[in-house]
């Protein structure tokens, strides 16, 4: 069973409006309490994210070494900069 929970907020009038239009004129009103529900997942999307990560790896943490590698070619940054660069015009 999904629990709900009934709650009223305090919201700029002409913001809600702009929204509720958008959701109802495409569906109907059940659809914003859907759309509501949705963006406020949006915004809590990167805690869902760690707490899975977090999850799947228990107590395991990842190593947090980072070893630098040398390119296998030569490399000048620098020129390529100015390649591109150039190449715009």
């Amino acid at each position: 069973m999904v629990r709900k929970k009934k709650i009223s907020i305090i919201i700029d009038r002409d913001l809600w409006e702009r929204f509720k239009t958008k959701i109802i004129g495409k569906k109907n009103l059940k659809e914003l309490n859907k759309a509501v529900e949705e963006a406020i997942k949006e915004k809590l999307c990167e805690d869902l994210i760690v707490e899975t990560i977090e999850e799947l790896l228990g107590s395991e943490k990842p190593p947090l070494v980072i070893t630098p590698v040398k390119p296998k070619i030569q490399t000048d940054a620098g020129k390529t900069v100015r390649e591109l660069r150039d190449s715009r015009f």
